[in-house]
């Protein structure tokens, strides 16, 4: 029942394979009647696993078991007139506790997670974009019927006073919806902000349910292909950037797919489904997706023939190979596709995008309905994270709501998403392979003090002036919060910390008028033999002193 089955011999290895990973005794997770009811009810409802990730449960580990049950519990919900369970610990007190598939981050994470999005906000600010916010949650009708297969994920939430609200599902819709109701029908803007999905997670993967988004969107009448290829500049700036390896950005169009669906046969009412199915080849056989398809209800011969095209991947030949194909230039949708790729691959090199970073792949379908002509998706080259950005045009999406005012116009939007999750588990997994420090502290100076018994409550006035300057010249500053703290403690805290400079203050600095500057190498300076550096300058000067110092550190 944990992955899918239900006869009673899946329930024995269950066990069986619980008491071997306690040692051979009484197993340690066995599954409860109650929770094998809530398994079965659950089954129909909670999303399903990817089919790579259904392994026979003889596979799994217990950790894994007990994450898939509790799974299930958690779609499930109480059984009627029964309580939600709180969480306890062995004496039956409250376990503080994260929700499925979220997570806490430590400053030291943070630290990362924040320069990779200072990394991507500036990138989105050098190409003209601007700042807008939306509620985390939306009217359900808002979102509902654009996500395709995927609305099975959406969040729902309780009536919360005469309105059913969905929590987002991406940042997409409701920047749709903003433009709509806002009658904006121009603007190039980026978004920050959380998202949630009740999907299977996989945390070492970097798939949460609930998780960051970073999103930048062009909507405007403009000339085709300029701000699609404009998107995959960026892409390929923000990974460039982050510096996290090699990459690919995979790009098709739509209209070409739904074109080789109507040249192989498939009907109209198909396509969606049809398309559906395309976009699980990066994680399924190509025979598994087949069959899929003839369950959806297209033959053989159709499927074959949509696996001919498929299947290939290239460049700017490949499309004009495409446009020698009769079968392809004969539909109109399709070659409205290829003519599309073409320009972009124009754009493209004038935008000087590195031909190996970018890639027409015809199996890529994202499987959102709204996105009307190109798509793009980034994955990195050996990580197993899935993709780490996607987006593509969708200029119909406005337009829906749009109707409900009235107004049968269209206003172009095209864009691209970054999933800030996925790239953190990337960059920290690098960060810590290099061993490479970064601050978990915005702190660029220690203003440090020594004093005797007698002279602590002054030396900390002192300090506290110091910084007080420092703050008033706009940089970032700190003191202990102790009278008299431990001098070295306080310079072995700007090494732990990785504070560069610290400020030595006492008795025969204030009577002699004077500032001593302590340059503290970083981590791996210190590895290379650096050592601390002292730099003495009048008190008057010590503000500039230190700016200058912390100028050519940043060079």
């Amino acid at each position: 029942a944990v992955v899918g089955g239900d006869d009673d011999g899946r329930w024995q290895q269950f066990r069986a394979s619980s008491e071997r990973a306690s040692g051979g005794g009484a197993a340690r997770l066995v599954p409860t009647k109650r929770a094998r009811e809530m398994a079965e009810q659950a089954a129909a409802e909670a999303p399903a696993a990817p089919a790579a990730e259904a392994r026979p449960l003889e596979q799994l580990s217990v950790e894994e078991l007990r994450e898939r049950v509790r799974a299930l519990e958690l779609a499930a919900g109480p059984a009627e007139g029964e309580q939600p369970k709180k969480s306890k610990g062995k004496k039956g007190k409250y376990l503080p506790k994260t929700p499925l598939g979220m997570r806490d981050y430590h400053p030291e994470e943070m630290a990362v997670r924040e320069q990779v999005f200072d990394i991507i906000k500036s990138v989105f600010k050098r190409h003209g974009a601007v700042s807008i916010e939306t509620p985390v949650a939306e009217l359900k009708e808002t979102l509902t019927g654009k996500y395709g297969e995927d609305s099975k994920l959406i969040y729902d939430l309780a009536d919360q006073g005469g309105e059913i609200l969905a929590l987002r599902y991406d940042l997409t819709v409701p920047f749709a919806r903003f433009c709509a109701e806002h009658g904006i029908d121009n603007i190039k803007r980026y978004h920050i902000a959380r998202v949630y999905r009740r999907d299977n997670p996989v945390m070492s993967k970097g798939r949460y349910r609930e998780f960051y988004q970073c999103d930048i969107d062009i909507a405007g009448d403009f000339e085709a292909m300029v701000p699609d290829a404009e998107c995959v500049k960026i892409a390929t700036e923000v990974l460039g950037e982050l510096n996290i390896g090699d990459f690919c950005v995979k790009m098709n169009h739509r209209k070409l797919l739904d074109g080789i669906f109507k040249v192989a046969g498939v009907p109209e009412d198909l396509l969606r489904p049809i398309c559906s199915a395309v976009d699980k080849l990066d994680k399924l056989e190509w025979a598994e997706v087949r069959k899929e398809m003839l369950d959806k209800g297209i033959n053989g011969d159709q499927a074959d023939k949509i696996w001919t095209y498929v299947q290939r991947k290239g460049g700017r030949e490949l499309v004009e190979d495409l446009l020698k194909d009769e079968d392809l230039t004969g539909n109109e949708i399709a070659k409205e596709g290829l003519d599309a790729m073409l320009k972009l691959f124009t754009y493209l090199e004038a935008y000087n995008v590195p031909g190996d970073r970018v890639s027409f792949d015809l199996s890529l379908a994202r499987g959102l309905d709204y996105y009307t002509g190109v798509i793009y998706e980034v994955v990195l080259q050996g990580e197993e994270v899935g993709s780490v950005a996607g987006g593509g045009r969708y200029d119909e999406l406005v337009g829906m709501f749009l109707a409900s005012k009235k107004k049968s116009r269209k206003i172009p939007c095209v864009g691209i998403s970054f999933g800030i999750e996925r790239l953190f588990t990337v960059v920290a997994r690098r960060r810590a392979a290099e061993s490479a420090s970064v601050s978990s502290r915005p702190t660029q100076v220690l203003v440090a003090g020594v004093a005797s018994k007698e002279e602590k409550y002054e030396i900390l006035e002192a300090r506290m002036k110091l910084c007080a300057e420092l703050w008033a010249a706009d940089v970032r500053a700190e003191t202990a919060y102790k009278v008299n703290a431990k001098f070295m403690t306080q310079i072995q805290q700007c090494e732990k910390e990785v504070i560069p400079l610290c400020i030595c203050i006492g008795r025969s600095e204030l009577d002699e008028g004077i500032v001593k500057i302590n340059v503290i190498p970083s981590p791996e300076a210190r590895e290379a033999g650096a050592s601390r550096e002292e730099i003495i300058v009048p008190r008057a000067e010590f503000v500039a002193k230190v700016q200058e110092l912390l100028a050519g550190q940043s060079n």
